[in-house]
């Protein structure tokens, strides 16, 4: 069965996550979720998200189709990743932090893992960034 990682700040749960969520669990067997770390957050972002680092993690595990959610790792970005050792990793469409180095970084840690970017469900309407106006 293969496993299928993601990864994300997953904020403000909506209809868009859900369905990047489902997504990529059809390009695997097993779903693998990093929520993204506050400092992780706002390192990136500028900014705290809405909810807190346990609090989102607790939404993700809620959904039924999820396999394992957990924290990422506050040191490396990668250890994470390494640990899974995934045979997929989607990116959403518009998630570009720790990303564009993505397949090198892979290569380096020897991470045979594929990468897919899969498409939005409703940009237009569901993004957290929209949802928070």
């Amino acid at each position: 069965m293969k496993k299928v990682l993601v990864f994300g700040t997953f904020d403000i749960l909506h209809l868009g996550h859900i369905y990047f969520l489902k997504n990529a669990k059809k390009h695997g067997g097993k779903l693998y979720v990093v929520v993204s770390r506050d400092s992780t957050v706002q390192e990136v972002k500028g900014k705290l998200p809405s909810h807190n680092e346990k609090e989102r993690l607790k939404k993700i595990k809620e959904l039924h189709f999820v396999d394992k959610a957990m924290l990422g790792n506050k040191v490396s970005k990668y250890s994470i990743i390494k640990k899974i050792n995934p045979d997929i990793i989607c990116l959403g469409y518009d998630q570009y932090s720790f990303t564009q180095d993505l397949k090198n970084e892979l290569k380096k840690r020897d991470i045979k893992a594929k990468i897919i970017r899969l498409t939005p469900y409703k940009k237009h309407l569901y993004k957290s960034s929209k949802l928070r106006e």
